[in-house]
């Protein structure tokens, strides 16, 4: 294997993924998988995390299923300690979970805003900061966050999503500067990607023409977005920290057309 092939390689490093039952987070743990990872994946829906698990086993590496919330902070540090206790070791975080139901501004209420703040960001710094005692002793410790392009922009009707994955990006660049030189945190900003989070918000004549308005003429796949996450995550980009990496095929401003009245 040359250098190069080696760089992208996690052979016999432990990851533990959020919101990999399906999706990006799914898609994450295959691509480790396939990279040489032992993979931890964690998500509400126990069956989902065994379909994923069993997928990674047949690649030849390790999985093992933790059931949780990441809305529950109480859960997160026996995960870690899951982690830890399986595989006895922990080289990578992928925050991935996360999301929100946007409204428009008069129809947010603050409970509603809050809800989402907890979920994208507290979970995220919580389980980071649970996680980095562990990443400090690997020697090749990485947190890569799932963020999103919508935290770049200001479009009508996406207020608590926009709002937090701009919290999520820069709590991406605030860590990467405290763990500076010893654990790197990046970040991955999807566009519009096939997921069924997106078939069960937009109808097929939408996603249609988020399509045809993005330059590259089609919405990304939750793979566009693991092999991402695995450069972030490996030798590849060991001299690469605090940056937030849009893979969004050049997103237009605002991908879904939304009709409000105005204020």
């Amino acid at each position: 294997m040359s250098p190069t092939e080696s760089a992208f390689r996690l052979d016999d490093r432990v990851a533990l993924i959020t919101g990999a039952g399906q999706g990006i987070g799914e898609a994450t743990a295959l691509a480790f998988a396939d990279a040489g990872a032992h993979v931890a994946v964690m998500a509400r829906t126990q069956a989902d995390l065994e379909a994923v698990a069993e997928q990674v086993r047949s690649r030849g590496r390790q999985a093992l299923v933790i059931p949780g919330d990441v809305n529950d902070l109480d859960v997160l540090a026996d995960s870690v300690a899951a982690v830890v206790g399986e595989f006895g070791r922990l080289d990578v975080l992928v925050n991935n979970a996360g999301g929100s139901m946007s409204r428009p501004f008069t129809k947010t209420t603050v409970k509603q805003l809050e809800s989402s703040f907890h979920f994208n960001v507290s979970a995220a710094f919580e389980l980071s900061r649970l996680a980095l005692p562990h990443l400090l002793e690997s020697g090749t410790g990485s947190i890569v966050n799932i963020s999103s392009t919508a935290g770049r922009r200001a479009a009508r009707g996406s207020l608590a999503h926009s709002l937090t994955k701009a919290a999520v990006s820069q709590l991406t660049r605030l860590m990467a500067a405290e763990m500076a030189p010893r654990v790197r945190v990046n970040a991955v900003l999807p566009g519009a990607i096939e997921t069924a989070a997106l078939r069960n918000y937009v109808g097929p004549e939408i996603r249609e023409e988020m399509a045809r308005r993005t330059p590259m003429r089609r919405n990304g796949t939750p793979m566009d977005i693991a092999l991402a996450v695995l450069f972030l995550a490996s030798d590849a980009s060991s001299w690469t920290t605090g940056q937030l990496l849009d893979v969004d095929g050049l997103a237009p401003e605002d991908l879904v057309p939304r009709e409000l009245p105005d204020l």
